[in-house]
């Protein structure tokens, strides 16, 4: 059976936040993509810091709303969470993208390219390498194949390798991504 996240859209969360005990926001994204633009008062915690301590996480917070760019990464960190046997997780309907496009506050920095974008860019560059190549050298039209097979791959599961690769890259890194991070979450986790 196929696992289905408990979703808020930003208006609920909106009314959320404005309860005195509020979830805690946690966004799954590249420290980069964070601090392009984020959810005030939310916490950066990228998707593979959170796999790798989510049993502390689970045992330490209460209700727990994920944000990414669309709600992807969100939905395989709220699988992770859930495993760990925290009960109250909930993912932002659509996202960063939908929170700005309801007008809801946002923490704005440097611009960066958020994923989805770095992996069109990269899958676009070396499709067009393995046609263009294939001209001269046959072979490299096999890139071409390899990579929409990825990307077929990719949706069907509803993960991306690629991106996970990008998201290692200096360029998608940041300040914000230590497990001082998590060390605060469960300081300050408590209930909600």
């Amino acid at each position: 059976m196929p696992f289905t996240p408990a979703q808020l859209d930003a208006t609920a969360l909106r009314e959320r936040l404005a309860l005195p005990d509020p979830p805690r926001l946690l966004d799954v994204r590249t420290p980069a993509e964070f601090a392009s633009v984020h959810i005030p008062g939310s916490y950066n915690v990228p998707l593979d810091l959170l796999r790798e301590h989510r049993d502390e996480l689970g045992r330490h917070l209460g209700e727990v709303v994920l944000v990414c760019r669309g709600g992807a990464r969100a939905a395989h960190a709220e699988r992770a969470l859930s495993e760990a046997g925290l009960a109250n997780v909930h993912v932002l309907d659509g996202g960063i993208t939908a929170w700005q496009a309801s007008g809801a506050p946002v923490n704005r920095g440097r611009a960066a390219w958020d994923l989805e974008r770095q992996v069109r860019l990269v899958a676009g560059a070396l499709v067009l390498a393995g046609v263009l190549g294939g001209l001269v050298v046959p072979v490299l039209r096999w890139l071409a194949a390899a990579i929409g097979a990825g990307l077929t791959i990719a949706a069907l599961t509803n993960t991306c390798t690629m991106g996970m690769l990008l998201e290692r890259l200096p360029f998608n890194r940041g300040p914000v991504c230590g497990t001082d991070v998590i060390e605060r979450l469960i300081r300050d986790g408590g209930p909600g």
